[in-house]
């Protein structure tokens, strides 16, 4: 990693930020706001940086930098130097904030991650190499090195990884009076909590104390006669997504997280939880389209490598379909209008198909679709994907039969039509269930399937029924 240089300040300019906010109207960046800035960056302004940092949240200046030029970038943290918050970095994409971070001296980073949250602070350190992760944590006292490298030895996306290490914990046979003097005394507590655990001398989890259960007690009595039941504990190795279901089904603030041995290990907060609720759907949603982990940041080369896949798969389904369409070549010259159908009835399957897939997935990533309901959820989106067929296969049956003059080719489209909508429906269910009974990722390979399936069901009903017809009177 580079090493820093200091920058004398300057006298600041005469642009200021906009007292009005740093957003228009459409919640971007506004222009005048990225002029100023680039402005003093280019004037090495570090007086004028410095001001504008201390107006800012965090997420604020985080939409700036994601906005700015990428040397605009690394001018700008280099010329706050020890004035740049490292939290910021949680608010951007990964790639900038690696990019960011490589700029930047490890002693600079132990420094401000020895300020920091220890979820932030591993959210930071999990994106370095490991060469850069050892030197940074060597730097920095014993116990938080410990506390840190816990977190990161949790599998990613888990709720360890997500945990903030800093909590309060006080043994039973503490009375309200001890435990009050104990938080207004203790300086290494966290900045905020709403929960005071309560351990045995191993840290094994017995139970929680909410403040303001504190707060109405006496200061005499013990913390063992108003404690109650930890609400379900989280454990470190729970997936992040399993966690923030047990958060939104139980609407948690806040929750412990226990090793395998019940061990008291951290808690989890629900800013945490939110944060994991918006990068699952985003995930969930990136992959229903085939592209994987991608951002915005990404360059042309990684952005390209990442979709590629998908679309050689696709490809190869695309070449399936037209496989079908092979086979009544014959039907298709004498019929040239079922050529100019045959779009239509391929893409309102694939458009059924997609919805259903769609509340399929979702529902399975929420547990709302199991063994228990498949049937019931089958059932119904078979139902609707019956009614569907009939309202839409009669209005495109008289449609074409209108447009074409000819009654039969009517009766076929919308024989198709029904027949292709039913089956879209059922692989938009039967698909994900599959794909999610084996063990792969029904948001990632559902699309592929789903389209392939309604592509070839839809033209092998369409062509085939014309070719019953036509070819057979």
């Amino acid at each position: 990693m580079s090493a820093n240089t200091d920058e004398p300040d300057l006298v600041p300019p005469d642009v200021r930020l906009p007292d009005a906010g740093i957003y228009d109207e459409d919640d971007s960046v506004r222009a005048d706001v990225l002029m100023h800035i680039a402005a003093a960056i280019g004037d090495r302004d570090v007086l004028y940086l410095r001001q504008m940092v201390e107006r800012l949240h965090p997420s604020e200046l985080g939409d700036i930098i994601e906005a700015l030029h990428p040397d605009q970038r690394i001018a700008l943290v280099t010329l706050l130097g020890d004035d740049f918050d490292l939290s910021v970095l949680t608010e951007v994409d990964e790639t900038i904030r690696v990019e960011i971070v490589e700029q930047m001296p490890n002693e600079q980073i132990a420094a401000a991650i020895g300020e920091m949250d220890s979820d932030d602070a591993v959210y930071i350190l999990e994106d370095l190499d490991q060469e850069d992760q050892d030197a940074i944590l060597a730097q920095l006292p014993f116990t938080e090195r410990v506390r840190l490298r816990r977190s990161l030895d949790y599998p990613e996306s888990t709720a360890g990884r997500r945990m903030q290490t800093e909590f309060v914990a006080v043994p039973p046979f503490w009375t309200v009076g001890q435990t009050i003097d104990y938080m207004r005394e203790d300086g290494d507590l966290p900045e905020t909590f709403s929960q005071i655990f309560v351990i045995d001398p191993t840290f094994k989890l017995l139970g929680a104390v909410d403040l303001d259960r504190i707060l109405r007690a006496k200061r005499a009595v013990k913390i063992e006669t108003i404690m109650r039941e930890t609400n379900h504990p989280i454990p470190a190795e729970m997936d992040q997504e399993e966690a923030a279901q047990v958060f939104e089904q139980y609407d948690l603030l806040s929750a412990a997280v226990v090793d395998e041995n019940s061990r008291l290990v951290g808690v989890l907060t629900i800013d945490d939880v939110v944060d994991v609720i918006q990068e699952e759907a985003e995930e969930d949603l990136m992959r229903l389209g085939g592209v994987g982990d991608e951002e915005l940041s990404d360059t042309i080369l990684s952005t390209s490598r990442s979709r590629v896949p998908w679309l050689l798969v696709n490809l190869v389904t695309a070449f399936l379909a037209a496989a079908v369409i092979g086979l009544f070549e014959g039907t298709i010259e004498r019929v040239v209008a079922l050529a100019v159908l045959m779009p239509i009835v391929a893409g309102m399957g694939g458009n059924a198909g997609s919805q259903t897939m769609t509340v399929s997935v979702r529902a399975l990533a929420t547990r709302d679709l199991d063994a228990n309901n498949a049937w019931r959820i089958i059932r119904r989106e078979a139902g609707v994907g019956l009614l569907n067929g009939v309202l839409l296969g009669l209005l495109v049956g008289v449609i074409a039969g209108v447009w074409f003059q000819d009654l039969p080719l009517g009766v076929i489209i919308a024989s198709a039509m029904l027949i292709n909508l039913i089956a879209a429906a059922l692989a938009g269910i039967f698909i994900p269930l599959l794909l999610d009974r084996f063990g792969a990722d029904p948001a990632v390979s559902s699309a592929v399937f789903v389209t392939t399936c309604t592509d070839i069901i839809g033209f092998m009903a369409f062509l085939g029924l014309a070719t019953w017809w036509f070819m057979g009177n």
